[in-house]
């Protein structure tokens, strides 16, 4: 490596030769050295390099570049290798990537980095969260590159690397402290100028010496200074940012106002002659810096719970080599296991994988998954979800899925595509924002000509006022903040929503469509009733039930599962495929299952009705009946409770099902569905909902099995069971993770809410511009009020929004 870079490199970016800012945490281990890089780009990108071999890039390059516009394309070129495309590229060829956005402000910010995306060819979808600052992206590798997604961020202005849990969360940390600095500065200053500004206002025109006045402007221009050139610098970014893209955005009229303000208060302390303003600049700068943060302090909350979720696993694991040979432990890395791997899991650590107990008995802690707060006992043989706490034993288990593919790994991809995209009412704010703010510089500008013919010495601070208090920040903060409260609210109440249309979508909705098997019912047989058919008692015969059944696997065995069998055990067991299960227990031959299996051993069947719903299990011994139990497919505790909170509010609930049209019936019986209908298969329930649809029906479907997916995939808005299958959950718009179908209460709760906090805060936003305009341009508000009104109205759409957080259970 030549000198030129060797001696550039100590006081610079050793990637980009950039300044490397004071008490940079941003460091690479290069050639056994750790070199500083300027910014968390840079150190994304030497990491890939290093990682993936490609050290020579450094050993070789000659000079270092001079300026970042030189810079960045080398260095997102080398994205583009084999080695680096290949993190990218999926087996049909199509490249899909998470993404960390450094530099997001505000929904602004958003839109300008979607709209360029737009323009990259090949590039097929493009989701900016902005609570999250992850941007999700799709292309076709035939003809985009990732590099080519990397630079477009790039060219608006904003950093963009592949997504890492762990600098992503601290990218988010150094954002609000450097926020809260800039908030600081702001507020002293503020407070500093006021001091001399308040003297002025109370003394009145001719209560202060001229000499006095004008040492407390130059007093004043002084303690400006860092609000305007530090604290400010954002606003000015953004609105160059912006100007440079030729769009329109919030930062461009704030920018506009705090430079009017400043230069013509500025220039009035120089000849002083004229009015200054340097208090209501730095009372604009610290309020909207206070609105700013308050939105970041949102974001950071509404992003949180994902952040939980993804340290959740753990990074190391104790591996058992040679096992069972030896039990020697040795810690490895959690991304090296691989199926059939043995770990240790001692008390107190997170499971690095999903796998199956084979030595040991322990509680485990799962409210971080299935939202169950007491522990779960894990025997032998029963299977672990990585990301689950032991508590109380440790334990061995075989690793069945990799920490990638754990359950875990896939709750985390699963709310790493949720957020993305913007619902209708969102894009409408938009839209209205953008065209205002174009509209509000017209008319600044027209209110500013007008005043300078009919009175020239209130032409400058009213179009300042007209500027100030007419930013639409309300407007645009009035949706996503509403949004990103409810969805982190209802995500921590076990609801995750994937598309953005789920929350507007539910509250129209006319018609909430169900299945039955596993959704408003269990999905697997639960014992209702014992018919005892000989002279035996009742607790024996399901003691006997018990014995037999405990070495099945067979859903109607799980109905006597917590059944005690007083300590027997059966011996010589036969399983007779669809028939039932025969042992020998205490020298007795026994038989359990359908009526005719039964028969031949107890002799003939008893006459018995069976009841619409039930299957019946019956138990029997050389010649004699003994009982005869009956199963169901139990309803869930909450499932009565959504019905009836549906019809309640005037929507019409149906239940779709595969199962027997009078099994289907007895079940709407008892929930008080308005319909239902049995044997259907999965295309007669698309057509079913398909046919709603052509009534203008706005249709909610809530399903679990692999046979839903099509009819998810249709309805309006779907939601799909956490204990469902895979299948359903990617096509569904929401899952319900923790199984209780009570969650969907939450659910229309928070739709309801968050729509009702949509409209009050887009109301809001409507009704005070319509009153702050024309007061600002007819003069009765002066630039400090502007800047106060402006600064309240965006704080009051904020802790609006945050009221969603608190939503009550169901």
């Amino acid at each position: 490596m030549s000198a030129v870079i060797a001696g550039n490199e100590a006081n610079g970016c050793f990637h980009c030769g950039l300044p490397v800012p004071g008490g940079s945490a941003w460091r690479v281990a290069i050639d056994g050295a750790e070199r500083a890089m300027c910014c968390p780009g840079c150190e994304a990108v030497a990491r890939a390099i290093v990682d993936n071999g490609l050290d020579d890039y450094y050993r070789n390059r000659q000079s270092l570049p001079p300026g970042v516009a030189e810079a960045v394309p080398d260095a997102l070129k080398l994205y583009d290798t084999p080695e680096l495309a290949g993190r990218f590229t999926g087996a049909d060829g199509g490249g899909e990537a998470t993404l960390s956005v450094d530099g997001i402000r505000c929904a602004a910010c958003v839109w300008l980095i979607e709209r360029r995306l737009s323009q990259v060819p090949g590039l097929k979808a493009a989701h900016l969260n902005v609570s999250t600052q992850k941007l999700q992206v799709q292309w076709d590798a035939g003809q985009c590159r990732p590099s080519d997604i990397l630079q477009a961020v790039r060219e608006v202005g904003y950093a963009a690397y592949p997504f890492d849990p762990i600098r992503h969360g601290e990218l988010m940390r150094t954002q609000a402290r450097t926020l809260f600095k800039r908030l600081f500065v702001a507020g002293l200053s503020m407070m500093q100028v006021m001091m001399y500004a308040v003297p002025a206002y109370m003394a009145g025109a001719d209560g202060i010496e001229p000499d006095m006045e004008r040492l407390m402007r130059w007093a004043s221009l002084l303690l400006t200074l860092p609000a305007v050139f530090y604290s400010a610098v954002p606003f000015f970014k953004g609105a160059w940012t912006d100007l440079g893209q030729r769009a329109l955005g919030m930062d461009v009229p704030v920018a506009l106002g705090i430079a009017a303000a400043f230069i013509g208060s500025t220039w009035a302390t120089v000849v002083n002659r004229g009015d200054v303003y340097f208090d209501t600049v730095t009372m604009f700068v610290f309020l909207l810096l206070a609105s700013r943060y308050l939105e970041l302090v949102a974001r950071r909350r509404a992003a949180g719970s994902l952040e939980t979720l993804q340290h959740a696993l753990p990074d190391s694991a104790w591996l058992l080599g040679d096992y069972p040979q030896r039990r020697e432990a040795t810690l490895v890395a959690a991304a090296r296991l691989r199926s059939g791997d043995v770990v240790l899991v001692k008390p107190g650590e997170a499971v690095p994988a999903d796998g199956i107990v084979i030595d040991g008995e322990t509680a485990v802690d799962l409210s971080l998954l299935t939202g169950e707060s007491a522990p779960q006992v894990r025997r032998v043989g029963e299977p672990v979800a990585g990301g689950a706490v032991n508590i109380t034993a440790p334990v061995l288990l075989r690793v069945d899925k990799v920490a990638k593919d754990s359950t875990l790994a896939s709750l985390i991809r699963l709310i790493e595509r949720a957020g993305q995209g913007k619902p209708h009412i969102a894009q409408w704010a938009d839209r209205v924002a953008a065209w205002f703010v174009a509209g509000l510089l017209l008319f600044a500008v027209a209110v500013f000509f007008f005043w300078s013919w009919q009175d020239p010495g209130r032409a400058w601070p009213i179009a300042i006022a007209v500027l100030v208090v007419s930013c639409p920040c309300a407007l645009s903060l009035a949706t996503p903040s509403a949004l990103a409260a409810a969805t982190d609210r209802l995500l921590r109440q076990g609801v995750l929503v994937m598309q953005p249309h789920v929350i507007e979508t539910l509250h129209r909705a006319t018609h909430v469509v169900f299945d039955k098997t596993g959704t408003l019912t269990e999905g697997r047989p639960a014992l209702r009733g014992v018919t005892l058919l000989g002279r035996m008692d009742e607790r024996r015969a399901l003691a006997l039930a018990a014995a037999l059944e405990s070495g099945s696997a067979h859903p109607i065995a799980q109905a006597f599962a917590g059944i005690d069998a007083a300590g027997l055990v059966a011996a010589d067991l036969q399983v007779v495929q669809g028939l039932g299960i025969e042992g020998d227990l205490d020298g007795v031959r026994y038989r359990i299952g359908n009526a005719g299996f039964v028969a031949r051993l107890a002799g003939a069947s008893p006459a018995c009705a069976t009841a619409p719903g039930v299957t019946d299990v019956f138990l029997g011994t050389e010649g004699e009946w003994l009982a005869r139990f009956s199963l169901a497919d139990a309803i869930k505790p909450d499932a009565a409770a959504v019905v009836g909170w549906f019809k309640a509010r005037g929507k019409r609930v149906i239940l779709l099902s595969g199962d027997a049209p009078d099994i289907v019936t007895h079940v709407a019986a008892r929930l008080g569905t308005d319909e239902a209908h049995g044997g259907m298969l999965p295309q007669q329930k698309l057509a079913f909902v398909q046919a709603l649809q052509d009534g203008a029906a706005v249709v909610a479907m809530v399903g679990d099995g692999i046979n839903d997916a099509a009819v998810l995939r249709a309805a309006d808005v779907s939601f799909a069971m956490g204990s469902g299958a895979a299948l359903a959950r990617s096509h569904a718009d929401a899952v319900l993770l923790f199984g209780p179908v009570g969650a969907l209460l939450d659910a229309a709760r928070a739709a309801d809410r968050c729509m009702r906090v949509i409209r009050q805060n887009l109301g809001w936003a409507t009704l005070y511009n319509l009153a702050a305009i024309p007061a600002a341009a007819f003069g009765v508000i002066s630039p400090w009020m502007a800047g106060v009104g402006m600064s309240a109205s965006s704080a009051l759409v904020v802790l609006n929004a945050l009221r969603l957080q608190r939503l009550p259970r169901a």
